[in-house]
């Protein structure tokens, strides 16, 4: 595979992880892909990104109820530092599939969440079905 070749697939293949996220934009721009080539430049590799996106996805997701709401990741920017965390000190082995597995059962009770309160009851609406005669 040409170096070109092999410098879009990895593009491609980090901007699918980012945009694969809960709380990430629907499309990414053309900071996200430059910043996408520069990790490929900067030969980072590519299970490293992937891990980075996941361990600051779930922290983002598993944080105390109670805390402060934070605002939707707006850029692949947002992950630098946690990339640069796990070039020093990479995950254990087996750990982004844990990550995988937690983010995934935060989504399924979102989605859940959000499915039951479409079925609640409008506020000032009777619990009532009504039928007309």
């Amino acid at each position: 595979m040409s170096d070109l070749l092999q410098r879009r697939a990895y593009v491609q293949a980090v901007l699918d992880a980012y945009l694969k996220l809960p709380d990430t934009p629907p499309r990414s721009g053309p900071p996200d892909r430059r910043l996408a080539s520069q990790f490929h430049d900067r030969n980072v590799p590519l299970p490293t990104v992937k891990d980075a996106l996941l361990l600051a996805s779930a922290r983002r997701l598993l944080r105390s109820p109670d805390a402060h709401p934070l605002a939707s990741v707006r850029s692949l920017y947002y992950f630098v530092p946690v990339i640069e965390e796990l070039l020093e000190t990479p995950l254990p082995k087996g750990y982004s599939r844990y990550l995988q597995s937690k983010i995934a059962a935060f989504s399924t009770h979102c989605r859940q969440d959000s499915r039951s309160k479409d079925l609640r009851p409008a506020p000032g609406a009777s619990s009532e079905t009504s039928s007309f005669s």
